[in-house]
């Protein structure tokens, strides 16, 4: 976002200062107030459920409008991807801001494909799961629970070292996507194998 030249006044009839607020403009979507130091100057909040006039977040890979049904993601409509990607294009597309060439595809595709085995110790954190979970709660679980499997683990630095932008697509920035189409049978496999396998319950004469 960048800032406006245009600023907003807020001004209350009790006789409390008015204050001035920062406007700042996004790539796409409309401009927005900056209340952030609204509490800290007036001792006031804003009340606004469901968010429905307030940006959460400034986001350079999702723009969602609600309202005129708009779903964005690095500027792309998610009908396009969904109908014109793949999934290893896509997860190209948010990792790096814009979609793959040929070459680039291939070479995302075989570092993806090549490395999508999960930590066997994962099927202990599996079991953990009752009987009738819900496929997406164990994917759920199970993606967070592979941070502590792969974080890291490929270029030995600190947390918030910038990356190498002279590698190809990088290894560690791959474990997002290569873990998914594993995880993802994992979860949906497990619920299906304990729903079906349940013992009938019996009655007692």
């Amino acid at each position: 976002m960048t800032p406006s030249d245009v600023k907003a006044t807020l001004s209350f009839s009790d006789g409390s200062p008015s204050m001035e607020l920062p406007i700042y403009k996004g790539t796409i979507g409309p401009e927005v107030i900056d209340i952030r130091k609204l509490y800290a100057q007036t001792g006031k909040f804003t009340y606004d459920p469901g968010f429905l006039s307030t940006a959460s977040c400034n986001s350079t890979i999702t723009y969602i409008d609600g309202d005129k049904g708009e779903l964005l993601y690095r500027g792309y409509p998610i009908e396009q991807l969904a109908t014109q990607c793949d999934y290893l294009e896509t997860c190209y597309l948010l990792l790096n801001g814009e979609l793959p060439t040929r070459g680039e595809k291939a070479t995302f595709s075989h570092l993806v494909t090549h490395h999508t085995m999960v930590n066997e110790q994962m099927q202990f954190f599996l079991r953990g799961f009752r009987r009738d979970a819900h496929p997406m709660a164990i994917l759920t679980g199970l993606v967070g629970a592979l941070s502590a499997f792969y974080h890291d683990s490929h270029r030995h630095q600190q947390p918030g070292a910038p990356r190498d932008l002279g590698d190809p697509p990088d290894r560690q920035d791959a474990d997002a996507g290569r873990r998914w189409p594993t995880s993802t049978p994992s979860a949906s496999r497990t619920s299906i194998r304990r729903t079906t396998s349940r013992t009938p319950a019996t009655s007692c004469a």
